[in-house]
């Protein structure tokens, strides 16, 4: 039985750790041995835990020139790369790609514009006719800062144009609101959190029926471990076997904790901004997966991948002192959702009957 090298640049974040984990479960089963090998700026308990599985650890920066000559010009049989985002960070890896057997970029569905040219990232939120394929125009390729709004996408777009026109087999990766354990946005937690407190209401903005296609890492890894093995150059979406809607996301992650939650449904009528949620989009944003489902991965459903991610969420929580926070809490993301004032007010003016 032979041995292939992978090489994973953020092996220890939500992405690279769950490919780490799928390759090293794999090994062994009758195919090729995987040596894993998973290049992180630290160590920690998830570094901990892929090198108790078998996993090498290779400290270091991957935008690190040097460092990415010596850990790639060994050549590898699969890398794949869950940190680059740029023009800048393709160029990095452009010089040692002909001596990878199969490259995989991990994108994002941000790089999708409609007609108006709004994307995922816009104020504006996008309206797409249908389910999104991999043939859906991009927001033009750009190299403005990669951490606004309209940056991301066009750096994203620069990157896989940067890689895909080098000639070797590149998969480039399209997903869209990943979850997953280690997750360093996990969107699960705005309901989850809301169980630890206590809450017995939760406000659905447009009657929760916002559809915004959620991609477990878990899949994710699942398609890159198919791709070892069938290296081309090409764009795969990558989402769940159904979009769930926010009210199923929702009564899913109760449903796990053993909650209920009083489900208020918020019309045209309700308060604004009452009742937004990460899920909430105003036209649905699915993607289709025909083209990854024809290579043989099949999708996992939401309701079965997002529970690891739960009972993370629950024992970080648990372990957390009452004086500190989750990990994630920096993040602005969550400023104002865990905010319940503005809920129980328009739950007192709704029991009026009052706008």
């Amino acid at each position: 039985m032979s041995s292939r090298r992978a090489v994973v640049l953020g092996g220890t974040g939500g992405i690279g750790s769950q490919v780490a984990r799928e390759l090293l479960d794999v090994s062994g089963r009758g195919g090729d041995d995987w040596e894993v090998e998973v290049v992180s700026r630290t160590g920690g308990p998830v570094a901990d835990e892929l090198l108790a599985r078998g996993a090498v650890g290779r400290p270091g920066d991957r935008r690190d020139t040097a460092f990415l000559r010596e850990l790639l010009r060994p050549g590898a049989d699969l890398l794949v790369d869950t940190v680059g985002v740029t023009r800048d960070d393709a160029l990095q890896l452009a010089p040692f790609l002909d001596d990878v057997g199969s490259t995989v970029f991990v994108s994002s569905k941000a790089v999708y514009a409609d007609e108006q040219g709004r994307h995922a990232n816009s104020v504006d939120k996008p309206v797409f006719g249908g389910a999104v394929t991999e043939l859906q125009p991009t927001v033009p390729p750009g190299d403005a800062d990669p951490t606004s709004r309209d940056g991301y996408g066009a750096a994203k777009v620069a990157a896989e144009q940067v890689l895909l026109d080098h000639g070797a087999p590149v998969t480039v990766l399209r997903p869209s609101k990943v979850y997953g354990v280690g997750i360093g946005r996990p969107r699960e937690w705005f309901v989850v959190r809301r169980v630890l407190d206590g809450r017995e209401r939760i406000l659905l903005a447009d009657e929760g029926r916002g559809v915004d296609h959620t991609t477990a890492a878990s899949g994710i890894a699942s398609l890159v471990r198919l791709v070892a093995d069938a290296p081309d150059r090409r764009i795969l979406n990558v989402a769940d076997d159904t979009a769930p809607s926010v009210l199923e996301i929702v009564r899913t992650v109760g449903g796990h904790l053993g909650h209920t939650f009083d489900e208020v449904l918020l019309g045209e009528d309700a308060p604004a901004f009452v009742g937004l949620t990460p899920w909430s989009v105003p036209s649905p944003f699915v993607l289709e997966t025909t083209a990854a489902r024809s290579l043989g991965w099949v999708p996992p459903r939401f309701a079965d991948a997002v529970v690891p991610e739960i009972d993370w969420l629950v024992e970080t929580a648990h372990r957390t002192p009452v004086d500190g926070d989750v990990p994630w809490a920096a993040d602005p993301f969550w400023d104002r959702m865990f905010d319940y004032g503005p809920e129980d007010a328009a739950m007192v003016l709704l029991s009026l009957g009052l706008d």
